[in-house]
């Protein structure tokens, strides 16, 4: 397959067949998500999240447990519990870290990489992707604003001039937006170690996410997966893109309500932003669990418009592989004659 030279680097770097990863989502990238990713062939990463440490430690136990393919986790930066989370990760030898949230410190990344595992960061700016790379990161992940859940201001298209087509340094894999194999095959030949891809993924039957969200999933266009404003400068609140509901309107009032208390001084910043990340693990965990879709957090990047039909995932890595191999083949055709 021409598909083959295109896949070399990033099955190199991840240790596994096919450089699709499965974007870490909270509630949803459970150790049987993650496992079943190994199984078809791509990579899987768990969610930190806001998860207590035990709580982690046994969710990379059971991941474990279930498949012997290798696999990643991934940690937010302004967690509560990060910290924890990271020394931990560290003792288990954990194979891939992707850090998330925020840019980490340069010791953390070095932490992670003395344990023995590769790390990557994601990149949402020019500055960051270089300032990362000086710090010793492995790899990058430009996530464009395209993605789902917390996004950065730039859209992947920019960020594959200004990144992709100027870094050879290290392995960068490219997320925002993506769900088809033609788009994946002319990612790669732009010059990408691999793809990230989350709101495809959760429409897979292996993927345990209440029916309600599947469904909402199913029927929402590319439109209705928008990013949430940020009020005020001295609550600096990552965006989140999400399918609008009420619950998109109640993280309005919240931040006004957040603003109001760091003018009275009954709150500082860093515990602000812990309630905003409070309020989006809660909400997410109504929808993706208990199926409240009106309230509830409904995460989702644009591509949830491309994301119509609810596969088997080897289904999915399918229908990628096979859709990119024709495009690849229909190029090669088209150049030499």
């Amino acid at each position: 397959m021409l598909l083959d030279r295109f896949f070399e680097k990033g099955r190199q770097f991840l240790g596994c067949r096919v450089p699709v990863m499965c974007g870490a989502m909270t509630w949803v990238s459970d150790p049987q998500l993650v496992s079943h990713m190994g199984r078809c062939g791509g990579f899987g990463l768990l969610a930190g999240g806001n998860a207590p440490v035990d709580v982690l430690e046994k969710e990379i136990e059971a991941t474990r447990s279930l498949s012997d393919h290798p696999f990643g986790v991934n940690l937010i930066t302004i967690a509560p519990a990060y910290q924890s989370q990271l020394d931990m990760v560290c003792e288990m030898g954990c194979r891939v870290v992707v850090f998330a949230g925020s840019i980490p410190r340069e010791n953390e990344i070095q932490r992670a990489k003395d344990s023995g595992a590769r790390v990557i960061c994601f990149a949402p700016t020019e500055q960051l992707a270089l300032k990362l790379i000086k710090m010793g990161t492995d790899a990058l992940i430009l996530e464009g604003s395209e993605a789902g859940g917390h996004i950065g201001p730039v859209s992947l298209t920019v960020l594959i001039q200004q990144i992709l087509f100027n870094v050879e340094s290290v392995p960068i894999f490219v997320a925002g937006g993506i769900a088809t194999g033609r788009m994946m095959a002319h990612l790669l030949m732009m010059g990408a170690a691999g793809i990230q891809m989350g709101t495809r993924f959760v429409m897979s039957e292996e993927c345990a996410v209440h029916a309600k969200f599947k469904e909402t999933f199913r029927r929402a266009k590319a439109r209705d997966a928008v990013a949430t404003p940020q009020f005020d400068s001295r609550l600096p609140v990552i965006p989140v893109r999400a399918l609008k509901n009420v619950g998109t309107n109640e993280f309005g009032k919240l931040q006004l309500n957040l603003i109001r208390k760091l003018e009275d001084n009954t709150i500082d910043r860093m515990e602000a932003q812990y309630e905003v990340e409070r309020f989006w693990m809660g909400a997410l965990k109504n929808a993706v669990v208990d199926g409240d879709m009106k309230k509830g957090s409904l995460m989702a990047g644009q591509s949830v418009g491309l994301a119509d039909k609810i596969l088997p995932l080897q289904g999915i890595f399918d229908e990628l592989i096979n859709d990119a191999e024709d495009e690849m083949q229909r190029l090669s055709r088209r150049f030499a004659g």
